[in-house]
């Protein structure tokens, strides 16, 4: 007979919450695992009912979405959390921002609606915005038209395994370049694929076709998740959430 946990259960989730923090300064060298133990820590200093799962090991009820790169600052990371009590979404917002390091601030929290579906399905691409100092935006313009003018383009990437061949091209949904205070900027638009395109691969990919090779590290920030619509925008994936609270609201009122 298979042993059980003692004790009652964990008491139920009765609220999803989702939450778009950032990651900046140098906090981007900071690992996924280290970021996550981070959020969980300041998540109990914060007295934030969260739900657990049940077991011998109980876990607090957060599910992690599409982690940046270590060394690459973000705008746009997501999590969601259950709670086990009720909470209004904006205090959890400023409870969980003020036990946080500063170079993470949490941006946005809003309650996940009923009938939206799941955070993730609504995540199918990144924009990026990648600052390349001592490049001037003329080349940087050429060598972006050079890339987007090839159907594939390889570029080796080191794995535990070796080196592998990642098509950094066919994950580019749409690039362009443009200049800021003496510095070329480089937007892309990534879709999700596997093995994940960054941003260094991107670089990589420029290098291979047009030799562009930045003379100093770059700074690759991500600006923005979600799904790609037919016009290249990356949609706000908190979007849904917001627009069903309203309309819930709005009912109430009319009521």
């Amino acid at each position: 007979m298979a042993r059980q946990p003692e004790g009652p259960p964990p008491p139920p989730t009765v609220q999803k919450l989702r939450i778009r923090y950032a990651k900046r300064g140098r906090l981007r060298f900071a690992s996924h695992r280290d970021l996550a133990r981070a959020l969980e820590r300041a998540l109990r200093r914060a007295a934030i009912p969260m739900a657990f799962s049940a077991g011998f090991t109980p876990h607090p009820k957060i599910s992690y979405l599409g982690a940046a790169p270590t060394g690459a600052a973000s705008e746009a990371e997501y999590l969601e959390i259950g709670l086990a009590e009720r909470r209004d979404p904006e205090a959890v917002r400023a409870a969980l921002d003020a036990a946080l390091p500063e170079d993470i601030a949490v941006l946005e929290a809003v309650e996940a609606a009923e009938g939206t579906g799941s955070l993730a399905d609504r995540i199918d691409a990144a924009s990026w915005r990648v600052e390349l100092p001592g490049v001037e935006p003329a080349d940087l313009e050429r060598a972006v038209g050079q890339f987007l003018a090839r159907e594939s383009v390889e570029v080796p990437r080191r794995t535990k395994n070796g080196f592998r061949d990642v098509d950094a091209r066919a994950a580019v949904a749409g690039a362009s370049a443009a200049g800021e205070a003496g510095c070329a900027i480089l937007d892309v638009v990534v879709r999700q694929v596997t093995p994940a395109v960054r941003p260094d691969d991107v670089l990589a990919a420029l290098a291979a076709v047009a030799d562009l090779r930045p003379p100093l590290p770059p700074r690759a920030v991500r600006a923005a998740q979600g799904r790609l619509d037919d016009s290249g925008t990356v949609a706000d994936p908190l979007g849904p959430d917001r627009e069903a609270r309203a309309r819930c609201q709005g009912e109430r009122t009319a009521v």
